[in-house]
């Protein structure tokens, strides 16, 4: 039989918890020895009923404290889960040559955020810079049917072979991104999902291949369904 995991497809589901709450603070998830993922849990985080997860994918040779800091306040101050897988080896298994490992990773360890938290499906995201975009872009249009939105910050390709679904999806780039030009990535993939009938807010920002801050607050109010404002 046909695995679906060589298309992408996740075998996750959402299912109700079965072991305690964590605390409040940073986690991590001792699941596979090296490269653990970590899970910030926010004391503002509401205490019964479902709960936002947003997953952060990192950049090529980056780490989940690379990019921690740029959402751990939001996730503070707006009371959802972040949650920061790391890749296995120097960048997400799709980049170097298809779904593999990072994936089988990313469905234990949801399983075992799932396990401690109801997670809103209302409010599930996939969230990406660069690399890390990509994946976010790829694997979650190809699992749209359980990732409700997909924010992609700066990213390079989407590579997608089945879609499922209809998350929404924010996509930023820089003007000046000297990585990854703004007219083959940001641009091209926002008309792409657009032409297929996705919900797209696609935003362009005066600045080169960097997380930029006022873009992430962007990202955030577009992932809570806060009213938007504008990045410079």
């Amino acid at each position: 039989m046909f695995d679906p995991s060589l298309l992408g497809r996740l075998s996750f589901t959402l299912n109700a918890p079965t072991k305690d709450r964590l605390p409040a603070g940073l986690h991590t998830l001792e699941l596979f020895g090296e490269r653990d993922p970590a899970l910030y849990v926010p004391t503002t985080l509401k205490t019964n009923g479902p709960v936002p997860l947003l997953v952060m994918f990192h950049g090529a040779g980056g780490s989940a404290e690379k990019v921690r800091p740029f959402l751990e306040e939001h996730a503070e101050r707006n009371g959802f889960l972040l949650l920061l897988p790391q890749s296995q080896f120097v960048t997400w298994d799709i980049v170097i040559g298809g779904n593999g490992p990072d994936l089988e990773r990313l469905g234990k360890t949801l399983e075992e955020v799932s396990s401690r938290f109801e997670i809103d499906p209302a409010h599930f995201g996939f969230a990406g810079f660069s690399d890390g975009g990509s994946y976010s872009l790829s694997t979650g249009i190809t699992n749209g049917d359980l990732v409700s939105h997909v924010i992609v910050f700066s990213g390079g390709f989407m590579s997608v072979f089945t879609q499922e679904g209809t998350p929404k999806v924010f996509i930023a780039h820089g003007l000046i991104d000297e990585q990854l030009p703004i007219a083959t990535s940001g641009r091209k993939h926002a008309d792409q999902l657009k032409a297929a009938g996705y919900e797209v807010e696609y935003v362009e920002f005066n600045g080169l291949h960097i997380i930029h801050p006022p873009v992430v607050a962007l990202a955030v109010d577009f992932f809570l369904g806060k009213d938007k404002h504008t990045a410079t």
